[in-house]
This record gives C-alpha cells, sequence and structure tokens, in this order.
C-alpha cells in the first residue's frame, strides 16, 4: 500500500463529471484506489463514493493505492487530480 497527498484545484471541486473521469482513470491500473478527505473515505471504482467525499476546492485528500500496480498508479492519479477540469 501507498499513499500521497494532493489538494484539490478543480475550482467546482469533484463533482459528477470530474468523478466520472476519475473513476474511468484509475481502473485502468490493476489496484484499489481510495480516496481519504477528513474521516471520509471514498472507493474510485464507485461514483456514488466519490460524490459522497465532498471533495471541493481547497480540500485537501489522500489518495491510497493497493495492488499489483500501486507504484505506478499512485504518482499518475495525483497527477490527474492535480490536474482534474470540469
Amino acid at each position: 500500500m501507498v499513499s500521497d497527498k494532493v489538494v484539490i484545484t478543480n475550482p467546482t471541486g469533484i463533482h459528477a463529471r470530474p468523478a466520472s473521469n476519475l473513476l474511468n482513470f484509475a481502473k485502468k491500473f490493476k489496484c484499489t484506489v481510495t480516496l481519504k478527505a477528513g474521516d471520509k473515505t471514498a472507493n474510485c471504482a464507485s461514483i456514488i463514493s466519490l460524490l459522497a467525499l465532498g471533495a471541493k476546492t481547497g480540500t485537501e485528500i489522500e489518495v491510497i493505492c493497493d495492488g499489483e500496480e500501486e507504484a505506478v498508479a499512485l504518482p499518475e492519479i495525483v497527477n490527474f487530480i492535480k490536474e482534474l477540469k470540469d
């Protein structure tokens, strides 16, 4: 398991479209991807889970990757979240 933190910079946070884009990007890796913001966690394989996270602009989230491709997935997903657009 590996993890890193990133701050949401998308002006509208992680709402439906960015959540869908993140889900599709994360599922190409052979590992479980989880986001954690405060006391809430979200599985990146579930759009409902991502939306329930309530991540807004400026929210610091921890990206946790666990599985076969965790070392490759983590930096790519963190970078994807940094560049997330509507």
